[in-house]
């Protein structure tokens, strides 16, 4: 097994946290969904943006082991939870400067989307050598900053909005 610091052992307990949630969603009540992810979106930010840099030791692959056919139905469960907030309006997607309308984007999705990077890293990681670890590390933390790290902060946001406008 490769050799892990405390940064990438939290972060790793934090997406995996993050998985099994969303995969249990279908069992949890709206409040309590909303809650836990409310704890835990904030802790994997914190967790992956101090993560050290990471070397790039050779070229750099993660297999895609989520299928489309699961995507859907962890959206889709989601979307059932959530219920009529599943969709909010979207300031920060680029083709917002060139549009006169807001534009509406879905919770659901959003959480997918985070779902599919985090779930292939964790597969990827399994009993992976320390050389394909660090690339697996480097990889999502590169995809953090570039996709789902804004992704992140945004359904934050929304989240935010249900748990305080509803009061759960």
């Amino acid at each position: 097994m490769a050799t892990i610091n405390k940064n990438s052992i939290a972060f790793i307990g934090l997406a995996n946290e993050y998985c099994q949630l969303l995969e249990q969603v279908a069992e949890i009540e709206k409040d309590e969904f909303v809650n836990e992810l409310l704890r835990l979106l904030p802790r994997l930010y914190i967790s992956i943006s101090d993560m050290e840099s990471i070397e790039l030791e050779s070229e750099i692959y993660i297999e895609s082991y989520l299928e489309e056919v699961y995507y859907d139905s962890i959206r889709r469960n989601i979307e059932t939870v959530i219920g009529e907030d599943d969709t909010f309006l979207e300031v920060f997607e680029e083709d917002m400067k060139y549009s006169d309308t807001p534009i509406a984007v879905s919770i659901s999705e959003y959480l997918a989307d985070i779902f599919q990077y985090l779930y292939d890293f964790i597969h990827s990681i399994r009993d992976a050598s320390e050389e394909h670890y660090n690339n697996c590390l480097f990889l999502c933390r590169e995809n953090f900053e570039m996709y789902w790290g804004q992704t992140l902060c945004n359904v934050l946001r929304a989240l935010h909005k249900i748990k305080f406008s509803n009061h759960l």
